[in-house]
């Protein structure tokens, strides 16, 4: 019931992703991520949020994609009802995608990308996602909301769009987490939301915050 999208830079290290929904929460319940670690998706008709967080944790002690995948999947008796991708740190990436899912339903795992995809229109949803991530310009954010869109305009959840969500984690900057748990027109509401986030105040308070490279960057004071 949610398409998404996961991505790797690894000439600047930035990881990114972003998914869209016919129900609410998208963000919530499918997207995490940690710039030590990588990024994962949990999805499904019935969505495993123990997936989604354990995935994280055994992507920051070193584990590759595809043993994420197995070390969670295997032992969930309620996997067929599910799906799931996952992005490691060096960009591998490895995916499942349950007997029960909704169809359409698949995983399109390639070095550096993922994408998943279920109760949506075709294949198509998912060739558009990775086309409309590889063809967008600007930001990682306004790339990935290209993505959502081309998605949208290829079959989207069959059920239309309620909520999005985008993840963007720079080596030097902080995260980037815009959430749009309930809308008619989420992908217009994110886009929004992530203008906003792009401009003065929003902006500059980032350039203050903590990064990776700077974990004690704080506003300068005068002596």
């Amino acid at each position: 019931m949610t398409f998404s999208i996961l991505t790797f830079d690894a000439k600047t290290g930035v990881y990114a992703g972003a998914a869209a929904t016919g129900s609410l929460c998208v963000g919530g319940w499918v997207l995490r991520g940690d710039i030590e670690s990588g990024l994962c998706a949990s999805q499904g008709t019935a969505p495993s949020t123990f997936w989604r967080d354990d995935a994280i944790r055994q992507l920051y002690v070193g584990n590759r994609a595809e043993d994420v995948v197995e070390n969670l999947v295997a032992p969930d008796t309620g996997r067929a009802h599910r799906q799931l991708s996952v992005l490691d740190k060096s960009g591998a990436t490895a995916g499942f995608t349950g007997e029960y899912s909704v169809p359409f339903a698949d995983v399109i795992a390639a070095p550096n990308m993922i994408v998943a995809g279920n109760m949506i229109g075709s294949r198509d949803v998912l060739d558009a996602l990775i086309h409309g991530f590889t063809t967008g310009t600007g930001t990682p954010a306004n790339r990935l909301i290209a993505a959502l869109n081309a998605a949208e305009d290829a079959g989207s959840d069959v059920r239309g769009l309620q909520s999005a969500a985008l993840l963007v984690l720079a080596p030097n900057a902080p995260p980037i987490d815009l959430r749009v748990d309930h809308s008619t027109a989420p992908l217009e509401a994110l886009l929004a939301l992530a203008d906003r986030a792009g401009q003065p105040p929003y902006a500059n308070w980032l350039d203050e915050a903590p990064t990776i490279l700077d974990r004690n960057r704080a506003p300068r004071t005068s002596d």
